[in-house]
């Protein structure tokens, strides 16, 4: 075993030690014993990366929106109402299928129906909720931020994979967010 090696498990070994007492797992997290089910080497690397990567990629995606003055949360939440019927959709709805809080999602409302490319809308329907609505605005900066956008997807994440990567990462998102989908409309109900 390498000097790094050594390190890093007496590392592991201190950090473990250390945490053991320090925290209380949920049951739905701890291991058979009650103790937290610590990262193998392997998933240690999976994690990792994909921590560095994704944090690095949105960094880089919000810079390349700076022209546009569009944060990526703001660029996320018009690409889906684009995409609606009159682009337009319940804010139940839309924070839901974006998976962000209602109270995040009133906020980031707040900064567009500023920028003027969103407003809101009372539902004559029930009178409780709103409707989140692109403007004409709204749906212009869109369209003049999306070229920029798709093509540094494209560079920074799309062209860097083969065809069967990106069938395999495609698989794997689509699994972890089914769950975190169930995960965040169980607590957004708590």
């Amino acid at each position: 075993m390498s000097l790094t090696e050594v390190a890093h498990h007496y590392f592991l070994s201190v950090v473990q030690l250390s945490t053991n007492s320090i925290f209380a797992y949920p049951s739905h997290m701890a291991g058979k014993n009650g103790q937290p089910r610590w990262l193998n080497d392997r998933e240690m690397r999976a994690w990792r990366s994909y921590i560095i990567a994704s944090r690095r990629l949105l960094e880089a995606f919000e810079s390349d929106l700076d022209g546009h003055d569009l944060s990526m949360a703001d660029y996320e939440v018009m690409a889906q109402l684009s995409e609606a019927p009159n682009r337009r959709m319940r804010m139940s709805e839309l924070a839901e299928l974006a998976m962000i809080s209602k109270s995040r999602l009133s906020h980031r409302m707040k900064v567009m129906e500023k920028a003027g490319w969103l407003k809101r809308e009372e539902c004559s329907e029930d009178r409780r909720g709103y409707w989140a609505v692109m403007t004409e605005k709204g749906y212009r900066a869109i369209v003049a931020a999306a070229p920029d956008h798709v093509a540094s997807v494209r560079h920074r994440f799309i062209d860097q994979l083969t065809g069967k990567e990106q069938e395999n990462l495609t698989s794997t998102f689509e699994s972890l967010t089914k769950e975190l989908r169930i995960q965040f409309i169980k607590q957004s109900k708590q």
